[in-house]
């Protein structure tokens, strides 16, 4: 491990950037935050100053010219992730985006293309793959402690907009509100879909349902109630092209804790269920259980499961994408294998772009929906 350090650049300074991405950059000594962007620039200010990044500006091109720049966070709405991304990519900057990368699959294909042929390194802020619980059970799939892994079933039930008069976030520009618009799916469905996928791997058929419960609630930039078709809660059934089976469930109405994500895998040597609901201020729990002692066991990771300076009090963002941050910092700067990149983006996004035809259409839909994706891409996927 080299004494070098990444000069980071991020563009947004909202909330998720102050609770969960800035804090990983600034507990990270191989990470150098020089600068932030912002549309509004008292916002950029308060957070360089909170943070101790070096440089502020409020046009993300002109941040891209920076030559102490050497990696671009993309932290701000959906509909900028693309577009942003593509930017640092031309650029020649290594990229983070939050997800989605973009709404439609084969956007997000041509945007890993992109990254590969400019010869950059990519990853999607899939937050809960760096979860510590998620991670030992990916390592339990790796080294056979699981054995032959038959089925996977991810679970995200969130009641925040149970409430019809809390305000709904980034409703697509131009969204017809008398039509069903994807939304849980999207938004929670997104870590789910690639959390199965890391676990089982590719997708093979899904079949999905998608309803709208709450059929009148306030919209962020609207005034009042509004009359509008939003998908709160999604249910489908998957088959792998392991031959494994799955189940997702994401939704905004389910009454419990956000996050409320939970993982459980089930395989021939054992079952492991990943928890990760911050209660009694405890981040996440992780059981595991064998045939022989049917019985679902609490283990304690240990200390060096997470990352430095932290314990399973410390709350879920800041945990998480500490991890995340130190993972793609040391990807880039040791060269080490790329996890979660953006065709794993764009593989997730395929999978909810199915889930939502299938639910049209009311039939099974066959994956991949683009095949064309390159044998290249498909090697980065960890």
């Amino acid at each position: 491990m080299s004494g070098e350090r990444l000069g980071v650049g991020v563009i947004g300074a909202h909330a998720w950037a102050e609770s969960a991405h800035l804090p990983g950059y600034h507990a990270y000594d191989r990470a150098r935050l020089v600068a932030i962007c912002d549309t509004v620039e008292e916002r950029a200010r308060a957070m360089a100053e909170k943070f101790g990044i070096e440089r502020v500006y409020t046009d993300h091109r002109e941040m891209l010219r920076d030559p102490d720049v050497q990696m671009v966070d993309v932290c701000t709405p959906t509909d900028t992730h693309l577009p942003l991304s593509l930017d640092a990519i031309r650029a020649g900057k290594h990229v983070l985006s939050e997800k989605p990368l973009a709404h439609d699959a084969a956007d997000a294909f041509m945007a890993a293309r992109e990254a590969e042929r400019a010869g950059v390194r990519t990853k999607l802020g899939f937050t809960f793959r760096y979860s510590p619980a998620i991670r030992q059970i990916q390592a339990w799939i790796k080294d056979g402690t699981l054995g032959e892994i038959f089925h996977v079933h991810g679970l995200e039930q969130n009641s925040q907009f149970l409430d019809p008069h809390f305000p709904l976030r980034q409703v697509p520009q131009g969204a017809d509100f008398g039509t069903l618009i994807p939304s849980s799916i999207v938004g929670y469905g997104s870590h789910l879909i690639d959390l199965v996928r890391w676990c089982a791997g590719d997708y093979a058929q899904v079949i999905g349902s998608m309803r709208n419960f709450i059929p009148e609630r306030v919209v962020r930039g609207y005034e009042g109630l509004q009359r509008i078709q939003v998908e709160d809660g999604t249910v489908a059934l998957v088959e792998f092209e392991s031959g494994a089976q799955g189940m997702l469930q994401t939704s905004y109405i389910a009454v419990g804790n956000y996050p409320g994500v939970e993982l459980r895998v089930y395989g021939s040597r054992g079952a492991a269920v990943a928890r990760l609901v911050e209660e009694n201020g405890v981040a996440e729990t992780l059981r595991f259980a064998t045939p022989d002692a049917v019985e679902f066991q609490e283990v304690k990771l240990p200390e060096s499961a997470l990352p430095p300076g932290t314990t399973l009090h410390t709350p879920w963002p800041e945990l998480y994408y500490r991890n995340l941050v130190r993972h793609f910092v040391d990807e880039i700067l040791d060269g080490t294998p790329a996890e979660c990149t953006f065709y794993d983006g764009a593989k997730s996004q395929e999978a909810v772009n199915a889930i939502v035809q299938s639910h049209v259409e009311r039939r099974w839909v066959s994956l991949p929906l683009y095949p064309q994706a390159t044998p290249a891409l498909k090697e980065t996927r960890a």
